[in-house]
């Protein structure tokens, strides 16, 4: 049985306190971890659902093998875990704008940490996801100008909700278009949004990519023993 509460670790940050915890819930008998920057919760395993299925969405569907992949905000792993969990992909580079959160999959705080750090396939970038895309040589240091399959996002709260004001250039149709431009011909862009669906920003989208939808992922919340929901956007270039 593990202790009922532990700060495992907390930092001061350009964006504030960042801590990572780990708690004994008794509602679902089973440790559950945390990420807070100040008081406000950015990620929580006890809801991970969306998490798993923005990477099975995007991933569904693609046909060849060596498929190279690009992950926006680490997080609690699971996004990156679940990419990794297909045989097709030869790469995952995982951008991570604190370097808190990289150490700690890499120390082994986070469970994820141990699978994605042992993973020869999986890298970690410490940068800011919104200032790489905009910028040369992109989402991966290492191979300028790389183009990627598939790009998941999952770092703001959603496309009006952000965990930053500079953030925001990146949801109008000049940052969707430096982000398409890393894609491969039929790549596809993944976004979480923990809103309902909008449908003008969907129709922002649509304005840079071939296609766009908006999938709605339900989940139960135990906390209140109901249904909740959140969004994943899907965009694809064209194949051409």
């Amino acid at each position: 049985m593990s202790i009922r509460f532990q700060e495992l670790d907390w930092r001061e940050t350009p964006m504030g306190v960042i801590s990572l915890r780990r708690r004994r819930d008794p509602l679902v008998d089973k440790d559950v971890y945390e990420i807070k920057l100040d008081d406000e919760f950015l990620m929580s395993s006890l809801f991970t659902v969306a998490e798993v299925e923005i990477a099975r969405l995007a991933l569904s569907g693609m046909d060849g093998e060596n498929l190279n992949v690009a992950v926006g905000g680490l997080g609690l792993g699971y996004t990156a875990q679940t990419v990794l969990e297909s045989p097709n992909v030869d790469s995952v580079v995982v951008v991570e704008a604190l370097g808190e959160v990289i150490e700690w999959h890499e120390r082994g705080l986070i469970p994820a940490g141990v699978s994605l750090t042992a993973d020869p396939r999986c890298r970690f970038v410490q940068g800011d996801f919104f200032s790489m895309v905009a910028s040369t040589p992109g989402l991966d240091p290492h191979a300028p100008n790389r183009r990627f399959d598939a790009i998941i996002v999952d770092i703001d709260h959603s496309p009006r909700h952000l965990l930053h004001p500079s953030h925001a250039d990146f949801y109008q149709p000049g940052g969707l278009r430096a982000l398409a431009d890393q894609l491969t011909p039929g790549g596809t862009f993944a976004l979480w949004s923990n809103d309902p669906p909008d449908a003008d920003f969907t129709t922002v989208l649509t304005e840079v990519f071939d296609q766009a939808t908006a999938e709605t992922v339900s989940f139960h919340n135990p906390l209140c023993d109901d249904e909740a929901a959140n969004t994943v956007y899907l965009a694809t270039t064209s194949a051409a």
